[in-house]
């Protein structure tokens, strides 16, 4: 039977990487100023007053460029198809591993929130019923409409 030994390795072994991965230019601020800078809040998502998160699945090659987008969870309205073109857009730094091709997967979120100021207008029409005692040629009630408008 071997004779176990605690050996302590050194503190700069455990940081040594063998891979280098792809980082965005700048690190995470950076990353938020380029998604916010370059968002385009589509007008579908607009008129029907809608928020949420979408979150994009994607690959990055050693060369940078960002391939593969998906939608792993979405909110329609032209929201997916907006975060998959700013994903598209991304250019992660170039990275060398002495010869060894390097593809990493990530996922993001990318947020939609309505600006602040944005109207939503909704208009509901009733019918009331009409008079019991309608008598011919006497009119019905106009239909009675109610209007909310809720701003953020």
């Amino acid at each position: 039977m071997g004779v176990k030994r605690n050996v302590k390795m050194p503190d700069h072994h455990n940081k040594k990487r063998f891979l280098n991965l792809p980082k965005y230019p700048g690190g995470s601020n950076a990353y938020r100023e380029f998604i916010a800078a370059n968002l385009v809040y589509p007008q579908a998502a607009l008129d029907a007053g809608v928020e949420g998160t979408v979150i994009i699945e994607f690959d990055i090659l050693d060369n940078g460029i960002v391939q593969n987008q998906r939608v792993m969870k979405g909110i329609g309205y032209g929201c997916d198809e907006e975060a998959l073109r700013l994903v598209g857009l991304l250019r992660y730094e170039k990275v060398k591993n002495r010869g060894v091709r390097v593809k990493m997967s990530t996922k993001t979120n990318i947020n939609f929130r309505l600006p602040a100021g944005v109207r939503i207008n909704y208009a509901v029409a009733s019918q009331d019923s009409p008079a019991k005692n309608n008598e011919p040629g006497q009119d019905k009630p106009a239909p009675v409409t109610y209007e909310y408008t809720i701003s953020f």
